[in-house]
């Protein structure tokens, strides 16, 4: 396992020379400013998904709703505060969990260089580390972001929807810098973590005049989650993990979408265009092809600026 992290480390700084990281980002940002930032953030998020197996799931899901509004800027982070209603009280977050687990890095970090690690680059170390601590691969993290003042709710529209065809995709991803092979290989982020059936529940059930159930959907895997989500459901979590390995990082959410066994509309739509078709078949038969794949996506991703300050608080611009 250790020779397999040390290649995937070069890896990543290999693809460093070829991505326009702009002149902020670097790996040794912190050298000399902060050279415990990696063991600090890592210290935290083991000791929370040491007690807790959902968090990795949520710290990974966390950075993607943060670059994907305004870049990496952990504008996802802040409090809503009087009439301003912030990101994460937007629709597609009210479901993102452990936030207390960048408080918690952020407090010891304050205490250790204070005024010199952002949240941003706290947030995109712990989703680095929660992919680690799930079984998948490891690379060197770029830092140097910055935080960004403005959280806004009403942009959480522009997160990728799960209800997404394979055009809507193609042009959210697009938009950001990131291209097909992006869009398939950070797709593979829904190996970890859980559903509500909220965002499934049009598929199951009166999906069209002529059909019930989405035909895309695999019927006795839809009559399951039939189950599992009631009509008039009142239970406020109910839902389903995203695949059998939910805690687990692999590949199997690619040989799920082969067997009509994805969650989402927008998983299910990757079979729906050649490339993205062939690269789920790809990554379903590889799980080296798809670890190698993430890894630039991530990095490619996590490129993505936006900030103008250093909070002291992660919940609250200075």
């Amino acid at each position: 396992m250790a020779s397999f992290a040390v290649v995937f480390s070069h890896f990543a700084i290999l693809l460093l020379s070829v991505l326009p990281l702009g002149s902020s980002l670097s790996l040794d940002y912190y050298e000399k400013t902060c050279p415990g930032v990696d063991f600090i953030v890592n210290k935290a998020v083991k000791s929370a998904a040491y007690k807790d197996k959902t968090v990795p799931a949520g710290l990974l899901r966390m950075h993607f709703h943060d670059c994907f509004i305004r870049g990496c800027d952990a504008s996802v982070l802040l409090n809503s505060v009087g009439n301003n209603k912030a990101e994460k009280d937007g629709p597609p977050n009210l479901s993102l969990h452990s936030f207390f687990v960048i408080d918690n890095a952020k407090k010891e970090l304050e205490s250790y260089c204070p005024g010199v690690v952002s949240c941003a680059d706290i947030v995109a170390l712990a989703a680095r580390d929660a992919v680690v601590l799930s079984g998948g691969p490891t690379w060197d993290v770029p830092k140097g972001r910055k935080d960004g003042r403005i959280s806004k709710a009403s942009e959480t529209i522009q997160l990728p929807s799960p209800r997404f065809n394979i055009s809507q995709l193609q042009q959210s991803f697009s938009q950001r810098g990131l291209s097909l092979d992006d869009l398939v290989a950070l797709s593979g982020a829904h190996t970890l973590g859980f559903a509500h059936c909220s965002s499934f529940e049009g598929r199951i059930r009166n999906f069209c005049p002529a059909s019930n159930v989405d035909p895309e959907m695999n019927p006795s895997f839809a009559a399951s989650l039939r189950n599992t989500c009631p009509v008039n459901n009142k239970a406020k979590n109910a839902g389903a993990y995203m695949d059998t390995s939910s805690t687990t990082f692999d590949n199997n959410y690619y040989r799920l979408i082969l067997q009509k066994k994805a969650l989402f509309s927008s998983d299910q739509a990757l079979l729906n265009f050649p490339k993205t078709k062939n690269l789920v078949y790809k990554f379903a038969s590889s799980k080296e092809a798809f670890n190698r794949a993430f890894v630039n996506s991530m990095i490619k991703m996590s490129s993505i600026t936006g900030g103008q300050e250093i909070r002291k608080n992660c919940r609250a611009v200075n």
